[in-house]
């Protein structure tokens, strides 16, 4: 365990970090505004086992890996842009049933794996973890590792709690939004848009030196 003060800095530095809106939070909100409540916070579970993946890759140092290579870096950047392209053009010119008043209920497990995936493919987080991590671990008391895990595990609850927030608020005003076909309308090109938007983003990413 990190000593009291580092953890207690650690917890209020996460908090400042996890309120300030960033891709996975427009993601999120996107997703609950576009298919309700549940789709939001399921995608925000997503995001968060995402950044747990993230924070085993930085305590047995594949974090570091990619933020030295290169070619790691891109391959990792380019899948993931590629990805989220492709999810809003499908948003985008798909003609189901979307232009109903109501959101069609999507699948809680296909949102999950959704928001899983963006998270895992996003190198940024890769780096982030590893720069943030490390400043609060006490290097001369206990394991470096297990330390860098916990605090991945701490930093991980506390996003997914804004992230949820983030879901239950976007929902909350979007209700009325959603009792109009024209508003189904805008939803569709509206969320679409803004995955390519992310994908774009991912794709245009470049290493900190």
């Amino acid at each position: 365990m990190p000593s009291a003060n580092a953890l207690a800095l650690f917890c209020l530095a996460s908090v400042a970090l996890a309120v300030v809106p960033g891709p996975a939070v427009t993601y999120i909100v996107t997703q609950s505004i576009d298919k309700g409540r549940r789709a939001g916070l399921a995608s925000a579970l997503g995001v968060a086992t995402g950044g747990l993946v993230h924070a085993a890759a930085a305590t047995v140092g594949l974090s570091a890996l990619i933020a030295s290579s290169a070619t790691a870096f891109t391959t990792v950047k380019l899948v993931g842009a590629v990805y989220l392209v492709w999810v809003g053009v499908r948003r985008i010119v798909s003609r189901d049933p979307d232009d109903d008043v109501q959101p069609q209920p999507a699948g809680n497990r296909q949102l999950y794996v959704q928001g899983l995936v963006v998270n895992v493919l996003n190198p940024k987080t890769a780096l982030f973890f590893l720069a943030f991590l490390p400043q609060f671990v006490d290097t001369h008391h206990g394991s470096v590792a297990a330390q860098v895990a916990f605090l991945g595990v701490l930093f991980a609850a506390i996003a997914l709690a804004s992230d949820a927030t983030y879901a239950l608020v976007a929902d909350l005003l979007a209700g009325r939004l959603r009792r109009t076909g024209t508003g189904a309308r805008v939803r569709r090109y509206v969320s679409g848009g803004i995955f390519v938007a992310l994908g774009i983003t991912a794709g245009t990413a470049h290493r900190s030196t």
